[in-house]
C-alpha cells in the first residue's frame, strides 16, 4: 500500500488542523498515513514513505519555525529519489505579507535537495483552513496521488 508521511508543525492550532485535512484527504484516497507532529520526528522520517509532505507556519520574519528547525537541517541531506513531495504552508497575509508562507517555500526548497519529485505545487492557506481551503488541500492530495504513475 502506498505510504504518505505529514510532518506538521502548529503554533496557534492553523497548521495542525491543516494537516489533519491532509490525512483525511489522503486517506479518502485509500493510502495509508501516518501524520507526526515536528518534534517527534528526525530527518530520516519520510525515508520509508512514497509520499512526503510538510505542513507549516511561518514564524518571525520568514523563518521556519523553531521546532521544525532541526528536522529541515536534517531532512536536506536525505537522499528520498523517487518519492514525491508536497508542501503546505499556513499564515496571515496582513500581519506578515512579505513573508507570508515563506517557511512553506523553504520547505520546497530543502525537499527538492533530496532528490524527491515536486507533485503539487506549494499550496498556502490564510490562517484556519476553510471550506474552500478543504476542497483546495483534497485537489491537491488528488494531483500529487495521479503523479504516482
Amino acid at each position: 500500500m502506498t505510504l504518505v508521511k505529514i510532518a506538521y508543525t502548529s503554533n496557534t492550532g492553523n497548521t495542525e488542523g491543516i494537516s489533519e485535512h491532509l490525512e483525511d484527504a489522503f486517506e479518502a484516497l485509500d493510502l495509508e498515513v501516518v501524520r507526526e507532529e515536528a518534534d517527534d520526528i528526525d530527518g530520516d522520517f519520510f525515508n520509508d514513505a512514497d509520499i512526503a509532505i510538510v505542513a507549516t507556519f511561518t514564524d518571525g520574519d520568514g523563518e521556519i519555525p523553531f521546532t521544525f528547525e532541526d528536522f529541515y537541517e536534517e531532512v536536506q541531506e536525505e537522499e528520498l529519489e523517487g518519492k514525491l513531495y508536497g508542501v503546505v504552508g499556513s499564515g496571515d497575509s496582513e500581519l506578515y505579507a512579505d513573508f507570508f508562507c515563506h517557511a512553506a517555500f523553504s520547505f520546497e526548497k530543502a525537499l527538492a535537495k533530496t532528490g524527491a519529485t515536486k507533485a503539487a505545487e506549494t499550496l498556502t492557506i490564510e490562517n484556519e483552513a476553510e471550506d474552500e481551503d478543504i476542497e483546495r488541500i483534497n485537489d491537491f492530495a488528488k494531483e500529487i496521488v495521479a503523479k504516482l504513475g
